[in-house]
């Protein structure tokens, strides 16, 4: 039992470490914000730092959605 959690976890903070870099590493290709954003979503089980930065990354998203939101109904 005790090996099969710490089998899940190596393997969860393994996956996550490798979205986070790919997310990182592929910044410039659209749609690779959600691999930094899954990676870090799985970080923050074990990670308290983590936690901080995916709140913080969701806020600067949502206020992104807005903002172009304004934009776009302005142009009409």
């Amino acid at each position: 039992m005790f090996s099969k959690i710490i089998q899940n976890k190596s393997m969860r903070l393994t996956t996550s470490f490798v979205c986070v870099f790919i997310g990182i590493v592929f910044a410039i290709i659209p749609g690779s914000i959600l691999f930094l954003l899954f990676g870090l979503a799985l970080l923050s089980v074990d990670f308290p730092l983590a936690k901080k930065w995916l709140r913080k990354s969701q806020k600067a998203m949502s206020n992104g959605a807005s903002k172009l939101d304004r934009y776009l109904a302005a142009r009409r």
